[in-house]
C-alpha cells in the first residue's frame, strides 16, 4: 500500500464545487543552491525584505528576506502547465479564444491548471485557487545571507567601450543577492484535492528548480518536503514556523554576542527542528490533525519521483483527472 493509498480518506474521491474542509499542509524547505535574487520590481531594485521578530520568544527585531507568494506558486504553476501542454491537455474555451494561456484572459476553465490553481476571466466565471500559500521568510537575518555584486555589459571587444564610437557603456550597476545555502520556510496548503490532484501539485513543487530574477543564470532552488499535516482548517503561518525554528536552532552567545542559528545550516538539522516545533504549533490549532511520520514523508517523495519517471503513468494520471472536470471538447 502506498502512502497516498494509506491516507486516501484525507483526499476527495471526486472534484467538488463545494468546500469539504479537507486540508493538506505541505511543510517545505526551499534551499538556495546558487546565488538568487528575490524582488518585486525590475533590475537594480533591492531584495524584498521585511522587519519582523527574530523568534516567537523575546523582542529582538531582524530583517528577513522574503519570497513573495506569487513568485513561488507562479513557478510551480508554469512547471505544471508545461507538462499539460506536452500531453495536449490545455484546451480552448471556445473556437475563437485560443488555447488556454496565462495572462491572456482566455482560461479554458477545464484543464488541471485552471481547476487547481484558479482563474478569473474578465466578464466571465472564476475559480478560486485550491493551492493556498503566503510569503516565505528566510530563516536567517538578511545581514547574514545577502551580499552584493557589481555587474556590467561588455561590447564584442570585451571592453566597456563601443569598438566603433569609442563611447563608454553605461550598463553598470550593483545587484543585491541571496547567498547559496540560504533556506526559506514555506507552507503550501491544498484545499479539497483528490489524490491525483495531490500528485500533480507535489510533482510541480519537486520538479520546479528556478525561482526569482535572472533564472537563466542564477536562482537554482531545491524544494525539500519536510512534513505533511492533514487538518480541517489552515494551520500555523509561514512566519510562525520560521520564528519557532529560529528559536529552536539558536546558539549560545558567540564571541560577537550573536545567538542566531549557524549559517550555512545542514538541511537535515533544519528538517528535524521543523518537525519538532510543528508539534507544539499544531497543538494550538483548533483542528483535528494527522501527521505523516518522517519515514512516510520520505516514502511519499519516493512515490512521486517514481511516478514522474514513468511517462505513461503520468499521462494516465493527467488524463483521468482532466476527465473528472467534465467534457473537454
Amino acid at each position: 500500500m502506498t502512502i497516498i493509498e494509506k491516507y486516501a480518506d484525507r483526499f476527495l474521491a471526486h472534484y467538488s464545487n463545494y468546500p469539504q474542509g479537507q486540508y493538506v499542509n505541505l511543510l517545505l524547505v526551499r534551499q538556495v543552491e546558487s546565488e538568487a535574487i528575490f524582488r518585486t520590481e525590475g533590475s537594480g531594485e533591492p531584495l524584498s525584505k521585511e522587519f519582523v521578530h527574530a523568534g516567537l520568544d523575546g523582542d529582538e527585531i531582524i530583517q528577513r528576506v522574503v519570497i513573495s507568494k506569487r513568485k513561488q506558486t507562479a513557478v510551480e504553476r508554469r512547471t505544471g502547465r508545461e507538462l499539460l501542454r506536452a500531453h495536449g491537455l490545455l484546451f480552448e474555451k471556445d473556437g475563437k479564444s485560443g488555447t488556454c494561456a496565462l495572462n491572456r484572459n482566455n482560461p479554458c476553465e477545464r484543464c488541471m491548471d485552471c481547476m487547481i490553481y484558479g482563474y478569473a476571466a474578465g466578464g466571465g466565471g472564476a475559480q478560486k485557487s485550491r493551492v493556498v500559500t503566503d510569503d516565505a521568510f528566510s530563516l536567517h537575518p538578511a545581514t547574514t545571507i545577502t551580499g552584493s555584486k557589481q555587474f556590467n555589459a561588455l561590447f564584442d571587444n570585451s571592453t566597456m567601450r563601443d569598438p566603433e564610437t569609442g563611447k563608454p557603456s553605461h550598463s553598470i550597476g550593483t545587484d543585491e543577492y541571496v547567498k547559496p545555502e540560504t533556506v526559506f520556510l514555506d507552507i503550501e496548503t491544498l484545499k479539497d484535492v483528490t489524490a491525483n490532484e495531490f500528485r500533480y501539485i507535489l510533482g510541480n513543487i519537486l520538479r520546479s528548480s528556478r525561482y526569482g530574477a535572472i533564472t537563466a543564470r542564477i536562482g537554482k532552488v531545491k524544494n525539500l518536503l519536510a512534513g505533511v499535516i492533514f487538518s480541517n482548517c489552515e494551520i500555523f503561518s509561514n512566519l510562525e514556523l520560521t520564528q519557532a525554528a529560529y528559536d529552536h536552532l539558536r546558539n549560545g552567545d558567540d564571541e560577537n554576542g550573536s545567538t542566531e542559528p549557524d549559517f550555512p545550516l545542514r538541511t537535515q538539522k533544519l528538517v528535524e527542528a521543523i518537525l519538532e516545533v510543528s508539534l507544539e504549533l499544531g497543538g494550538r490549532v483548533a483542528s483535528h490533525i494527522v501527521r505523516l511520520t518522517p519515514e512516510e514523508v520520505v516514502a511519499l517523495v519516493g512515490e512521486i519521483i517514481t511516478l514522474y519517471q514513468d511517462e505513461a503513468a503520468v499521462r494516465r494520471v493527467l488524463e483521468e483527472t482532466t476527465k473528472m472536470y467534465g467534457p473537454q471538447g
